[in-house]
């Protein structure tokens, strides 16, 4: 066994770390391992084993946690791959990759030293308080705490630890007070994290007799196990009206047993739409469906770009492709944008492909991830259906990779590692010599143009299935209906006597308005001034049905307020329009209609995502009042009108990317309308009908707009002409924010950077978010390795300088540029 081996940790450092081996242990390559790290235990990802003896005094490692390897040798590539491309720290991508938090058991031990004897000592001798600056309060507490630390030590061989929070729920002491005595060394802190089972388990209640007298609350306790074949889980029997205690008492008697058994893995409750294999493949869905399996049995890596119109049957195509992958015995990954997304597609896997499904995203719990993980590595689920996350799945003799909705934005994540989910894939599919499939109606620029430039196979589905047209786009101008009416409504005249017309025949309609709450700005019309965050350079959002103010960006909430927060007028008004006044103003003019919200204010977990879009399925509702959640993907029959209210307010943003971005959502919300027999209709209410991006969506002209926007991108060499980055400085103090700015311009002033435009620093357009002020700089080149190169060189100087790591963001491909 080599005497030395390479850790990545999950700290914000471009480096590995060495341990010593001791003889004891057998670490493997791609496994996990915990090691102390300054004060505290981490766990890590073995990436080499050696015999090079490093310079300085090495540490050892204290526990092997796999037995084999959790990271292949290709997802290691894929790891040390992410980490060069997006210059992220190569453990923090590492643990991106691995969600078994859930394994590993964050805990803090404290004992008493003998200098905290001492003071307890003389505290005792002399009957009066511990010496401390402290309040005499504080000093009892202190007292407390060393007492209780000094009985549980007392008649021990050894030092005894005691858990952070055995101790806190024992004395009732702050965190502040501990970190006190710390310094003072009057107790020792450790760090005594170790791993755990992740196993997610569930108490199940068995009836063993029914003998014996039974109280009332006992008698219903027996007759529901009885009722249920003996075996009810604990959490159903406590939605029963009697005592907790009256379980125990059974407990006692022996008449009930309790065990824990693992817990099924978990499965979508949307209800699973036709199978699409139930009808015919038209003559385009059979040519897309062909050139996917002719790739795929080459078993070469091959990119498709796959073109289709909202309604074309891309779902069915992807679902044929993978059940095509399952009989050959080999694995398949579909990637999808949204949580929301997440069952309505995982319904239709397991109609199709039954227990072979597992489940990948951020709203399952640590535990939960950790089980579909594990289930995954297993090899007893080779169908992977997720988020961004998912494409990490460790899924053996990959053969099939899709990336559904590939435009959307929420493939890219904004936290480091800021990798892009969709580029994560082509590559992991080159890895694998495996296919990967890029699916939208509106390709992202970036992939139609690598399409049109032979990248990626270019496979076009340009019509509905079974020839249903696409939805008939009404534009209706806002200028022109305020100068008619005289007054400022959300909702115009044409909008709504559609509405009212779909409600008298007994069809569905959704309304988007992209803007959650109920008015986006307070002002004050004696000084002007907006309520704003007080950690943000934004303002607050008005939340009528839980009377707050809330942040969007850091959650910070304020109360309503009945006067001027700056002045002290009482003349404050509310303006705008969100989602949750919309909502309110339908009701008041349609109210018989069954109306419903989508949102992230009403959407607190998949349940409730599912519980809606099930219910606008099976039409007990008539309208859905939501954000950009309702553009997306769903295939609702009924619904066969579509009303978009201001959905053009994204072209006033300075981001070059804000008319493909208003173009995507127009054509995507559009494609809602009209996906069953009756033919659908748009309303898209604009003040900007004129516009480009407005103007192409109406008329459902993807290559119309791809070209006019491909000309503009290539004037002001943008993406896809040029790579790009945002390098962007924050710091909680501005004096900070503007010097370390200041020094890294100055760096990109004094060297030549060929081919490397820069621009900056200038304050970002949001100055200050979650208490950090911000400054940054753009970054464009032709060429993606001399960027890379000046990346490289400007965070080294940014070390040289010594200005902290986390402090200076690199965004590769940016595609947030606020």
């Amino acid at each position: 066994m080599p005497e030395f081996c390479d850790v990545a940790l999950p700290v914000p450092l471009d480096m590995v770390f060495t341990y010593r081996v001791p003889s004891e242990v057998t670490p493997v390559v791609g496994g996990r391992v915990l090691v102390p790290f300054r004060q505290q235990r981490m766990t890590g990802i073995v990436v080499e084993l050696h015999d090079r003896k490093p310079a300085v005094t090495t540490k050892s490692i204290l526990k092997v946690l796999d037995g084999a390897a959790v990271l292949d040798e290709q997802l290691l590539r894929l790891g040390r791959w992410i980490a060069d491309y997006y210059l992220a720290p190569i453990g923090e991508v590492f643990r991106t990759m691995l969600p078994l938090g859930a394994e590993f058991k964050r805990a803090i031990a404290y004992r008493i030293t003998d200098e905290g004897r001492m003071a307890l000592h003389l505290a005792g001798m002399s009957g009066s308080s511990l010496r401390s600056r402290r309040t005499p309060e504080e000093q009892e507490k202190e007292f407390r705490v060393l007492d209780y630390l000094a009985a549980q030590d007392s008649g021990s061989s050894e030092q005894v630890w005691v858990h952070e929070q055995t101790l806190r729920s024992a004395v009732h002491v702050t965190s502040g007070i501990m970190n006190g005595m710390v310094r003072k060394k009057w107790i020792a802190r450790e760090d005594v994290s170790n791993a755990r089972d992740a196993t997610r388990t569930i108490k199940i209640a068995v009836l063993k007799s029914a003998e014996g007298k039974l109280n009332n609350n006992q008698r219903a306790i027996i007759e529901t196990l009885a009722a249920s074949g003996g075996r009810v889980p604990v959490e159903a029997l406590q939605s029963l009206e009697v005592p907790r205690s009256t379980l125990n008492t059974l407990l006692r008697r022996g008449l009930v047993e309790v065990f824990e058994e693992p817990l099924a893995p978990s499965t979508s409750r949307a209800r699973p739409r036709p199978s699409p294999f139930e009808f015919e493949f038209n003559p385009a869905q059979k040519a897309a469906l062909n050139r996917l399996q002719e790739a795929g049995n080459a078993r070469k890596f091959a990119g498709i770009l796959m073109h289709g119109v909202t309604g074309s049957g891309k779902t069915a195509v992807y679902l044929a492709g993978m059940r095509g992958v399952l009989d050959a015995g080999r694995a398949a990954i579909l990637l999808v944008p949204e949580i929301g997304l997440t069952p309505a597609v995982a319904a239709d896997l397991h109609q199709i492909f039954g227990d072979e499904v597992a489940i990948l995203h951020s709203a399952l719990s640590d535990k939960e991830r950790a089980q579909q993980w594990h289930r995954i590595k297993n090899g007893e689920a080779r169908i992977v259906v997720g988020t961004r996350s998912a494409v990490f799945a460790p899924v053996s003799d990959l053969a099939l990779i899709i990336v559904d909705e590939e435009h959307d934005a929420s493939y890219k994540q904004e936290e480091t590692p800021r990798y892009h989910a969709r580029d994560v894939a082509v590559m992991r599919a080159k890895m694998a010599n495996a296919v990967v499939v890029l699916g939208s109606a509106t390709p992202s620029l970036e992939s139609y143009f690598n399409a049109t430039r032979s990248k990626y196979a270019l496979v076009e589905l340009l019509d509905r299935v079974e020839q249903r047209p696409l939805p008939e786009v009404e534009i209706v101008d806002m200028r022109l209906e305020f100068q008619e009416t005289g007054r400022e409504h959300p909702i115009s005249r044409k909008l709504a006597a559609e509405i009212k017309d779909r409600l008298d025949h007994k069809e569905q309609v959704m309304v988007l308005l992209n803007r959650r709450g109920y008015s986006p700005v307070v002002l004050c019309r004696s000084c002007g001034e907006t309520l704003q965050c007080k950690n943000c350079a934004i303002a607050l959002t008005h939340h009528k049905r839980e009377h707050k103010m809330i942040c969007h960006y850091c959650g910070y909430i304020a109360p309503v307020p009945k006067a001027c927060v700056h002045c002290g007028s009482e003349y404050v008004y509310f303006l705008g329009t969100g989602s949750e006044k919309l909502e309110e103003l339908l009701h008041g003019m349609f109210p018989e209609a069954r109306i419903a919200r989508l949102d992230r204010d009403t959407v607190r977990g998949h349940e409730d995502f599912e519980r809606t879009l099930n219910a606008l399925d099976a039409r007990q509702l008539d309208i859905v009042v939501g954000t950009q959640m309702i553009a997306k993907g769903h295939d609702i029959h009924g619904v066969t009108l579509v009303g978009v209210v201001g959905a053009d307010s994204a072209l006033g943003l300075p981001d070059f990317r804000a008319a493909e971005r208003t173009f995507q959502l127009l054509t995507q919300v559009a494609g809602r309308a009209g996906r069953g027999e009756s033919p659908g209709k748009v309303i898209l209410q604009t003040y900007f009908q004129d516009h480009y991006a407005v103007q192409y969506a109406a008329r459902h002209d993807f290559a119309g707009f791809y070209e006019k926007e491909l000309r503009f991108r290539s004037w002001m060499h943008y993406p896809p002409y040029s790579a790009l980055a945002n390098v962007l400085i924050r710091s909680d103090k501005l004096d900070e924010a503007t010097q370390w700015s200041g020094a890294l311009g100055k760096w990109f002033e004094q060297n030549r950077h060929e081919g490397v435009r820069v621009l900056g620093p200038a304050a970002a357009p949001i100055l200050r978010l979650k208490r950090d002020y911000r400054y940054h700089f753009v970054l464009k080149s032709p060429s993606r390795e001399k960027l890379n190169a000046t990346l490289r060189a400007m965070l080294a100087d940014a070390v040289a300088q010594k200005i902290p790591r986390t402090q200076v963001i690199v965004d590769v491909d940016a595609l947030w540029l606020m």
